[in-house]
């Protein structure tokens, strides 16, 4: 496999990714109060979501650079 199969796979899986999963999401802890011995802490959800368009692109991109990966053979 040389480089631009590598690359056509690697965005036909992000493409597929982002049009399943529509963004992903992680959770951060911070310090709400902290007196003395007392520390409360509280848990954020964050979403970034990832645009459908995005994911398109990035399949229609892989396929597009496969192909003409094979015809340049």
């Amino acid at each position: 496999m040389n480089g631009k199969t590598i690359v056509g796979i690697a965005l036909i899986v992000l493409g597929a990714l982002a049009l399943a999963y529509h963004g992903f999401s992680y959770n951060t802890r911070e310090k709400a109060v902290d007196i003395g011995s007392l520390q409360v802490t509280k848990e954020e959800h964050h979403v970034i979501p990832v645009p459908p368009v995005l994911g398109a692109i990035a399949l229609v991109g892989g396929v597009a650079v496969l192909v003409v990966g094979r015809r340049a053979k």
